[in-house]
């Protein structure tokens, strides 16, 4: 199996794959730990900020030295130019909030997972042409779960993620795997700007290992 088919299986059993940025390299650290204790073992960090890659260097060094199994994916990722930054860096996989078939050449050469962003049926053409085997869907919120049962009849053989919108309810949770998701992105639902800003990172730990499960009694059923 390639990396990025062992990345692929990886995300899909987690079933969910958590996505954050934070200013502080710290603070950035101590999610990830968290995230880890709790069973997460693929993480989207988020090219938002001017700190990313060097926050995120950090965080690839970090999982190295202490934590087996740890894999990080960079997300935000829509030139050529951060792209190759971030591969060079060391990054496990490349998510984009866009299509651009230029920098899925780019990722795919390195022998990499790319998850390209898409929303309409046009744009899931254009990256199922250009390799893709895996899509995000962004934003779920707008399209809501309903919109996969329908996508999935004309790709076949494409896997979808949305992002953007997804809870971590029960209900919300179900609507989506229901209707053929393979995993779903989790933003600021799961790793919420109160929970950073009060540091309530052992919360955070117990909500994600809550979400994991849940996820798992879902898929199982």
């Amino acid at each position: 199996m390639t990396k990025k088919e062992s990345i692929q299986q990886l995300i899909i059993k987690q079933g969910i794959l958590p996505l954050y940025y934070h200013e502080s390299s710290g603070v950035s650290i101590t999610i990830l730990k968290a995230l880890y204790q709790a069973g997460i073992r693929a993480v989207e960090y988020t090219n938002r900020g001017e700190n990313a890659l060097t926050n995120f260097t950090l965080l690839l060094q970090m999982a190295k030295e202490e934590m087996p199994g740890m894999h990080l994916g960079i997300g935000t990722i829509k030139s050529i130019a951060t792209a190759e930054a971030f591969i060079a860096a060391g990054a496990n996989f490349i998510i984009c909030p866009i299509i651009d078939p230029a920098v899925g050449a780019i990722v795919q050469k390195a022998g990499l997972l790319w998850i390209p962003g898409c929303m309409t049926s046009t744009e899931i053409h254009t990256a199922e042409m250009s390799g893709a085997s895996i899509v995000k869907i962004f934003s779920g919120s707008v399209v809501g779960p309903s919109y996969i049962t329908a996508i999935k009849e004309l790709f076949p053989n494409l896997l979808f993620m949305p992002t953007g919108g997804v809870d971590t309810t029960e209900e919300n949770l179900k609507a989506w795997f229901d209707n053929g998701v393979c995993a779903v992105g989790m933003g600021s639902k799961l790793i919420t700007k109160k929970m950073m800003e009060e540091k309530k990172f052992d919360e955070l730990q117990e909500q994600t290992a809550a979400v994991l499960q849940l996820v798992k009694k879902i898929k199982n059923k």
